[in-house]
């Protein structure tokens, strides 16, 4: 490998380092998964990521309500240092959507930069971070985060015009087909 891309690497690897240095957060005022901004080129000179449509997951998760609604009915977190619980639902959500198999792949995204500037967050949690959101869980929590769910895809069902519910597909073959190969 060139000097020159060597030295790119350990650049890079160096700012990942400084990003997920251990910081005394102060309360934040709304999650830390903000994707705001994020726009999709076709160049040969910018950075590729194999969940490319991770920031477009999330914008439809802002666009539906489902971050303001997880938000407004998990109440799991005192204060928010820096995660709120729709950062941490989100982040679960999204390691599977990313091809984790398990909690811990959780770190693998945590140390990818395309992953982190796709989502718009300085950081993700790590997978203890997460394993201890996950552990403070009640069966009402579970219910108020199924009851963020459901009131977003209701909203997101209003929206749709008279035509699109003219005619629906039901598949009754129950078969199921693996859509995911592992090498």
């Amino acid at each position: 490998m060139s000097k020159s891309r060597q030295q790119k690497l350990e650049k890079r690897k160096r700012q990942i380092e400084r990003r997920l240095e251990r910081r005394n957060w102060p309360e934040q005022p709304e999650p830390i998964l903000r994707a705001r901004n994020i726009h999709y080129e076709v160049s040969e000179k910018t950075r590729g990521l194999e969940v490319g449509g991770i920031g477009a997951v999330h914008q439809v998760a802002r666009a539906s309500g489902l971050i303001e609604e997880i938000d407004g009915r998990l109440k799991l977190l005192k204060v928010h240092l820096p995660y709120h619980e729709s950062d941490h639902v989100l982040n679960l959500a999204y390691n599977i959507l990313a091809g984790g198999t398990c909690i811990e792949d959780l770190e693998l995204l945590r140390n990818n930069e395309n992953y982190l500037d796709g989502l718009g967050a300085q950081r993700i949690p790590d997978p203890t971070t997460a394993g201890d959101f996950c552990r403070r869980f009640k069966a009402e929590d579970v219910e108020a985060l199924m009851e963020a769910v459901n009131a977003s895809r209701l909203r997101v069902w209003a929206e749709q015009p008279e035509e699109f519910f003219e005619q629906a597909t039901i598949d009754v073959d129950g078969t199921l087909v693996v859509t995911q190969r592992r090498i």
